[in-house]
């Protein structure tokens, strides 16, 4: 996995394991991701299917992008779309990606890149795979988050932040078994790039066999651990998971995953990625693109977009 990797753990700050009082945050729910297909038609994983959003909040959704090695001629992105209400967050594991938006935002993200991009009041945006990787195809692998932004925020001037691999913050766990990247937020004294609106953790570990890892957790935000490749168990009542599910965690101060000591050949080790965030608790209307707090919002957003004040393509990406 070319995600950002450490030869010597042991070098790395050791996360502290709970201790007299800590609270291990329970699993209230597992589901698993249905398959399909987003854009063009590349295959994604809904992790959040099936959830409550009240359960999720501030997040609203979660794709798993691949993972899928192409053959020449067959790597697929999306079209120009909208967006307008929220932020995307799209981390690269393996693989290439281009973005372009209508506010001249843009570049290109790989093995372990993040794009982080705040639509705000509203933009258009495309995302594909470079031309030569078309060409010659290769392994896709990502991960796209949609964070929601509070009623105040819905309105800010759309932005676009990159995170490269080398910024993410890194630290392992007390048996240094597990290496974890902290892409937003903070775990012990360990803190990643993210800049957020909604206060949030965003962290993507690796565990070796057997392996355990205690996260430090804020309390008031909600938890939520993804299983990207491979097999282990949550929680203190070791709650079975494997690739493609979902736990959904209760309250508590720690979150602690374990990888279980055997492991198929193919995925050697426990991926998996744990989020969590402040919760916004307002009210949510979801349709399509745009992420809002009434209906009458969404079909102005509609609105905006069918009449071009979203923004419009720029002119080297209309070229035939």
């Amino acid at each position: 996995m070319p995600a950002v990797t450490v030869s010597d753990l042991t070098v790395l700050e050791r996360l502290a394991a709970p201790g007299l009082g800590d609270t291990v945050r329970p699993v209230t729910q597992v589901v698993t991701a249905p398959q399909g297909y987003e854009g063009e038609g590349f295959p994604v994983r809904r992790a959040f299917a099936g959830v409550d959003l009240r359960d999720l909040d501030p997040f609203v959704h979660l794709d798993q992008m691949g993972e899928v090695e192409y053959a020449p001629g067959e790597p697929k992105g999306t079209s120009w779309h909208p967006h307008r209400g929220f932020e995307t967050v799209t981390y690269m594991i393996d693989g290439v990606m281009d973005h372009h938006d209508s506010h001249g935002g843009g570049g290109s993200i790989t093995d372990g890149d993040t794009q982080w991009m705040t639509a705000g009041s509203g933009l258009l945006h495309i995302e594909a795979p470079p031309e030569w990787l078309v060409t010659r195809g290769g392994l896709f692998h990502g991960l796209q988050l949609w964070v929601n932004l509070p009623r105040d925020a819905k309105w800010s001037t759309p932005a676009y932040q990159p995170i490269t691999s080398g910024q993410v913050g890194l630290a392992t766990s007390a048996d240094a078994g597990a290496l974890v990247r902290v892409i937003a937020g903070r775990v012990g004294s360990t803190r990643g790039p993210g800049s957020t609106y909604t206060p949030m953790t965003l962290v993507h570990p690796t565990l070796e066999p057997g392996a355990r890892l205690d996260l430090p957790w804020e309390a008031a935000y909600n938890g939520l651990v993804y299983v990207l490749s491979g097999r282990g168990t949550v929680g203190d009542e070791r709650r079975p998971v494997s690739a493609g599910q979902l736990a959904v965690l209760g309250a508590g101060d720690f979150v602690s995953v374990e990888a279980d000591r055997t492991q198929d050949g193919r995925t050697p080790a426990l991926d998996v990625v744990v989020l969590g965030g402040q919760p916004i608790r307002e009210p949510i209307a979801w349709a399509g693109p745009f992420v809002m707090n009434t209906r009458a919002e969404v079909v102005a957003a509609y609105e905006d977009f069918q009449k071009g004040r979203l923004g419009s393509i720029p002119a080297e990406h209309t070229r035939s």
